[in-house]
């Protein structure tokens, strides 16, 4: 993959920073007291030493906790929008999505939820939403659109949001 030629970070809402960070005091919560219970279960006082369940129970609630809490700190530090000269690449933590920008054929502002829609050529994907500062929203679009001069740009209004939702 060649290097992006623009980086946009995801916003996130208020909300779902708490929800995050509950997330990964909960992990933490998790991990401390399955080492607590493992302390316990190694030093005697509970438990059978040569039982293969007790063993296995400690490994899953280890890593199930590691792992949720690497998902979510990587949820909050690597989920932005990246555009390279041929594709637009949308990361949230590990998981990775590439978009052909020539198949993009219009981005437009919703202005009710002031937020972008990123509309395709293709069946396959017909639109995906762009959460970013309302500041970068010019320089995302003039970045498509300069990669790609077929892009369209439109806003639409909160009526015609309203309207779109109950027709269909």
């Amino acid at each position: 993959m060649k290097k992006p030629v623009k980086t946009y970070k995801f916003r996130f809402s208020p909300i779902m920073i708490s929800v995050f960070c509950l997330g990964i005091v909960l992990c933490a919560t998790c991990f401390a007291l399955t080492s607590w219970q493992f302390i316990e279960f190694v030093g005697g006082m509970r438990g059978d030493m040569s039982s293969a369940w007790e063993w296995i129970k400690y490994l899953l609630l280890y890593f199930v906790s590691i792992f949720l809490a690497v998902l979510l700190i990587a949820m909050l530090i690597r989920s932005r929008y990246m555009i390279s000269e041929q594709l637009l690449i949308t990361q949230f933590g590990i998981v990775c999505s590439k978009y052909e920008i020539k198949k993009i054929r219009s981005v437009a502002l919703l202005s009710g939820s002031n937020k972008l829609n990123v509309y395709f050529d293709d069946f396959k994907n017909r639109f995906i939403t762009i959460v970013v500062k309302e500041e970068w929203y010019d320089d995302f679009i003039q970045t498509l659109t300069s990669l790609n001069e077929k892009i369209e740009f439109d806003f639409t209004a909160p009526e015609e949001e309203r309207n779109g939702k109950k027709k269909k």
